[in-house]
């Protein structure tokens, strides 16, 4: 698989509008280690080598243990490994980032709002809508990951 296009060079005021985004959601509050996994687990559902790859790496990087990424897929069987507030920000993300399945039911909706306070919701959704951006520009454009570049 090759890459179709560089994005960066073709459009940068758009790439440079999506990172502004990406500062907003840093300096939100949240925790980064939340995000860096709402981002894996977004990534994971859209099937986004290269957001796997980086995010992957991100997470290692903050010390995340290699269990926890193994199992990240599977969070709802993983029990203790992910806290309270891990547990709904991926159960928020899966259902937002499949809307056109879910719907984003009531129920999804109350089961955020009642680990996530208002602020925290818009921005863990503005971070979630960024990551499934981001993965559809990766995918479309063919962005090779850094594993695949050592290969």
């Amino acid at each position: 698989m090759s890459k179709r296009l560089d994005y960066n060079q073709i459009a940068p005021a758009g790439v440079k509008a999506l990172g502004g985004v990406y500062g907003y959601v840093s300096q939100s509050g949240l925790s980064p280690t939340l995000v860096e996994l709402v981002y894996l687990r977004v990534s994971q559902i859209n099937n986004c080598a290269y957001c796997l790859d980086m995010h992957t790496r991100a997470l290692l990087k903050k010390g995340e243990t290699i269990e926890k990424l193994a199992l990240l897929q599977a969070w709802q069987e993983g029990g203790e490994l992910f806290d309270a507030r891990e547990r709904a920000a991926l159960a928020w993300a899966e259902s937002v980032t499949r809307v056109a399945e879910t719907g984003v039911p009531d129920e999804a909706y109350e089961a955020a709002r009642a680990v996530f306070d208002e602020r925290e919701l818009v921005d863990l959704t503005i971070a979630i809508s960024l990551m499934n951006s981001y993965n559809r520009m990766a995918i479309s454009f063919r962005n090779t990951p850094q594993a695949a570049l050592k290969a």
